[in-house]
């Protein structure tokens, strides 16, 4: 046993002849780095490094090894949390709202359809689809179909109502709601179209010099929704109801109306015929009263045959207004 323990002294010493120092590590340190790292380096202070990682025995490099390794999981860990924290930014910031405007977007055309609806039916329902509109108003305050719509819900309550003040109050109430659209939406065929008609009624309460006044204003926006949208029936009729009842001034009017403007509004029953048979031919049965003004045209005129044929059609058509 002494003599094997005295071989095995002797072949580590014949092993490692010479102390080794750190000066010498930058060869064979190389070797052990390329190793690892596929790249050659003969440079002494990374050669040093080299050594380092090819020789990484000790309890203290070991440990050091650990912390590093710990560092960058927790610096990993992190850095996955944050991009977790951003995607749920995302979702909250951008995504959210989208969603959000889709479901108004969905929202505000299924309530279109049903106010249009509304509009087309008896009193009741006129009242309906006014009292649906005003409670959304809050949601769709901003939403030009929305507006216009409103104003029109406005303009049948001032029909449907009985008392002159509360239709007064009606009658103004859209045209307030339409003189704040026209500033954001003028290119509006609709908010132009209704808020000639608001001033329209409006002015069966008004004095007559105001009635004149209010007129040119009612043509203004009348001619303007129908460059805007000449394809329009309703905007037709109502130009052929304005030129009507010009053509039908009394001679206080006139006068009126001379002492008022350079230039007073001027039309013939010829003007409104044209008018109201525009309509027509846009959208046949479009209106049992266009075509009743058809035949007074027609009877202005002096062509009883057509008045009465005109009335005749007249009466085929469902009547849903008290006009």
């Amino acid at each position: 046993r002494s003599h094997l323990e005295e071989t095995q002294q002797a072949s580590r010493r014949r092993r490692f002849p010479f102390p080794r120092e750190r000066s010498d590590s930058t060869g064979s340190s190389s070797i052990y780095f390329t190793a690892s790292s596929g790249t050659a380096n003969t440079d002494d202070g990374e050669s040093e490094g080299g050594y380092t990682t090819a020789n990484a025995e000790s309890d203290y490099d070991r440990e050091s090894e650990r912390e590093s390794e710990e560092g960058e999981d927790e610096v990993s860990c992190e850095t996955v949390r944050s991009v977790r924290r951003d995607s749920l930014d995302l979702v909250t910031e951008e995504e959210t709202p989208s969603l959000l405007g889709s479901s108004l977007e969905e929202g505000l055309g299924q309530l279109l359809q049903q106010a249009d609806h509304l509009h087309g039916g008896d009193e009741q329902q006129r009242r309906e689809g006014f009292q649906l509109l005003l409670n959304n108003k809050l949601a769709y305050a901003n939403q030009r179909e929305f507006v216009w719509r409103l104003a029109r819900a406005h303009s049948d309550m001032c029909r449907v109502t009985e008392e002159v003040e509360e239709r007064r109050s009606y009658a103004c109430d859209g045209k307030e709601e339409l003189e704040v659209a026209l500033k954001k939406w003028d290119q509006s065929a609709e908010c132009h179209q209704w808020y000639a008609v608001l001033c329209g009624q409006l002015s069966e309460h008004e004095s007559i010099q105001k009635r004149i006044q209010i007129g040119y204003v009612f043509k203004e926006h009348i001619d303007k929704a129908i460059e805007l949208k000449p394809e329009d029936p309703a905007s037709h009729y109502l130009l052929g109801r304005w030129c009507y009842e010009v053509s039908h001034l009394g001679w206080l009017e006139k006068k009126t109306a001379s002492a008022l403007f350079e230039v007073p509004p001027t039309a013939t029953v010829q003007d409104a015929l044209q008018s109201f048979l525009r309509a027509e031919e846009l959208s046949p049965g479009f209106s049992k009263a266009g075509r009743v003004y058809i035949a007074k045209c027609y009877k202005d005129l002096g062509n009883n045959s057509a008045a009465t044929l005109w009335l005749n059609l007249a009466s085929e058509l469902a009547a849903h207004t008290k006009e």
